[in-house]
């Protein structure tokens, strides 16, 4: 029995990047989501990853707003102006790998912690955007430490509150979800304008997957085309 309310409240977190603004344009057109709300750095309630604060402040913010029955969160960084992904061991740093961890794993820890309490007790999902690499059975081509370590660690994360959940909260589903390669800033260095999908596309395909998820999902390791991942 899928999960996903008609009607429904959605939370985007990250919607100000390509992917969470592609959420919220797709969303609006859905005449069953009765409302789509967006957080970001600079949005009314800021979230801010660099400032782990804000997650709790934001959080606190919307739950006089009432419950959501779906939150995705968006949030991720691969490289920035002054890195990029390692190609070898050698150019493992602790800057960059502590830099990570916050963005990709802490933030979004923190992020299940405070925004639990928004989600609906009766049915409700929470979306995590994971990425394939952070598979450790998966990882065939070795490099990009900090990215598959920060990724893994956030699988691990999902994967623990969910056992918690199905005790817990027992009508909520949490997922984490790999979306494929897609034509944004993050993939841009990569060849994402030639290999990667529009957002639109990408997003579309993703909410195809979330929308059909049941309660017996939660835990899961999800692909964009509902491919289950292994950890």
């Amino acid at each position: 029995m899928n999960l996903l309310p008609n009607p429904f409240r959605a939370l985007i977190i990250g919607s100000s990047g390509t992917i969470g603004s592609a959420f919220i344009e797709l969303l609006r057109c859905n005449p069953s989501c009765s409302e789509v709300v967006g957080v970001h750095r600079h949005s009314e309630y800021p979230l801010d990853y660099q400032n782990p604060a804000s997650i709790e402040s934001c959080a606190n913010s919307l739950a006089a707003e009432g419950s959501f029955q779906l939150i995705i969160n968006t949030i991720g960084v691969l490289h920035s102006s002054a890195w990029m992904p390692e190609k070898k061991l050698d150019d493992v740093n602790a800057e960059q790998l502590m830099e990570l961890m916050k963005i990709n794993a802490i933030g979004p820890a923190l992020t299940m912690r405070h925004f639990s309490k928004l989600l609906d007790p009766k049915g409700s999902i929470m979306v995590t955007l994971s990425a394939k690499v952070g598979s450790i059975e998966d990882n065939r081509l070795g490099g990009w430490y900090s990215y598959r370590a920060s990724k893994a660690a956030l699988n691990m994360l999902i994967k623990t509150a969910s056992i918690e959940w199905a005790r817990t909260k027992p009508n909520i589903a949490l997922i984490a979800m790999h979306p494929g390669t897609v034509n944004s800033r993050l993939s841009k260095p990569f060849r994402g304008e030639q290999i990667g999908r529009p957002a639109n596309e990408a997003v579309k395909d993703m909410f195809a997957v979330i929308d059909n998820l049941s309660k017996e999902d939660s835990g899961s390791f999800v692909s964009y085309s509902g491919e289950k991942l292994p950890w």
